[in-house]
């Protein structure tokens, strides 16, 4: 019987080197879990060398994505009723992109649900799935979020950079109105209204994402679901010390949940910042520009500087400094969540239209060669079909069941 045993695990293993990296490729349910949409003919700094998306529907079938995670997201603001009004309305624009951009395209899918997403991908279509970030957005009211899940969205993130009602941010802002930086906590994690959007957020069958999330609120919310939650898009704290990061205790708490946390190739979460000489010339140009030096995100705070010259030669002087980014350094941090909480706990979100990309990975096009590194690491199929969509789609059903 060992001998068999013995026999069968040799005949995996060759007929896994038979495999090719595009046939793995082709046969999995690629998702992204999280990209920004960029409304067609918008001006914006984030968008791909053509001025065009990094996820439009051509790019994801060239590069055989089957799914992406789209936020309707906004930034900061002043928490006012106008402040409110403008982050609703900036919201309800990108809500009817997507709405438009699916119903105009016959090949690209509004996914609604598990089942409607392994569909598509049968018959060779692609699907876009609405996210959420900000719950600046709602204006205090709660309801609203019956209204977004029943416009589409099944992904919610409850904030972005800075604090508002509902959690504090991984990233508090500098406020424009005062002249003054939030602290570093407001609600000490989640206030009661952001509870409350947990619980209703569960109810509604919908996934909790606590990318962005300060540490103490995201403990808060994945110790509260009753679902297993994503980070949508997150890197490690323990291999690049930003803020935005994940520390090793959130990562622990999302494997108990039975969540997954997207790792993404933003050169700002993955740069080296034990390197000396690294944090030494981010430090230095921060001084030049004004800003902050010991700020723990060498892109932040750039906003505040209200001079667009100076403001753009500090963006570009950090980029060099970072470099472009590797593919190597995106693996070694998806390596290290497998390692500690196992791989039906690790996932792919690029943050692509909001700074996301790196070389090697720097539009949906170019998706198959994160196959080609977790082959060359020793990834089977089987745990490639996990990263790349299985955690994802088992997390989304496992909301949609308890809810029901």
């Amino acid at each position: 019987m060992a001998r068999l045993s013995g026999l069968l695990l040799m005949l995996t293993l060759v007929l896994q080197g038979c495999v090719t990296t595009e046939q793995i490729h082709r046969d999995a349910i690629v998702i992204d879990a999280h990209a920004d949409i960029e409304i067609p003919g918008k001006e914006s700094r984030y968008v791909g060398a053509d001025g065009r998306s990094k996820v439009e529907p051509e790019k994801m079938r060239r590069g055989g994505v089957d799914v992406v995670v789209m936020a309707i997201a906004v930034g900061p603001g002043p928490r006012t009723a106008d402040g409110d009004a403008e982050a609703k309305q900036q919201a309800d624009a990108e809500l009817a992109a997507i709405q438009r951009m699916t119903a105009d395209d016959d090949n690209l899918n509004l996914a609604h649900s598990v089942d409607e997403i392994k569909a598509a991908h049968q018959q060779g279509k692609q699907s876009y799935i609405l996210g959420f970030q900000n719950a600046r957005i709602l204006g205090g009211d709660i309801n609203l979020l019956d209204h977004y899940y029943e416009q589409g969205v099944r992904v919610f993130a409850l904030t972005h950079m800075g604090h508002n009602d509902f959690a504090d941010s991984s990233r508090p802002t500098f406020i424009r109105e005062t002249g003054q930086h939030e602290p570093a906590e407001e609600h000490g994690g989640l206030s009661e209204a952001g509870r409350q959007a947990i619980q209703r957020l569960n109810k509604l069958g919908a996934v909790v994402d606590i990318s962005q999330l300060s540490k103490r609120a995201s403990m808060q919310a994945i110790s509260m679901s009753t679902a297993p939650v994503i980070a949508s898009h997150s890197d490690v704290q323990a291999l690049c010390g930003v803020s935005r990061n994940l520390s090793d205790e959130e990562i622990d708490l999302i494997g108990a949940n039975g969540g997954v946390i997207h790792v993404t190739p933003f050169r700002g979460y993955l740069f080296d910042s034990g390197d000396v000489q690294l944090d030494k010339a981010i430090r230095e140009a921060r001084r030049i520009a004004g800003i902050k030096e010991d700020y723990l995100y060498p892109f932040e705070l750039y906003w505040e500087l209200d001079d667009e010259q100076v403001q753009q030669t500090f963006l570009q002087t950090v980029s060099e400094l970072l470099g472009p980014g590797r593919l190597d350094d995106m693996m070694a941090h998806l390596d290290y969540i497998v390692n500690r909480i196992g791989i039906d706990h690790v996932g792919i979100g690029t943050d692509f239209n909001h700074g996301g990309g790196i070389e090697g990975f720097n539009d949906a096009s170019e998706a198959q060669n994160v196959t080609a590194a977790l082959r060359a690491r020793g990834y089977t199929q089987e745990e490639i079909n996990k990263i790349w969509g299985g955690n994802f789609l088992r997390v989304m059903q496992a909301a949609q069941d308890q809810a029901q």
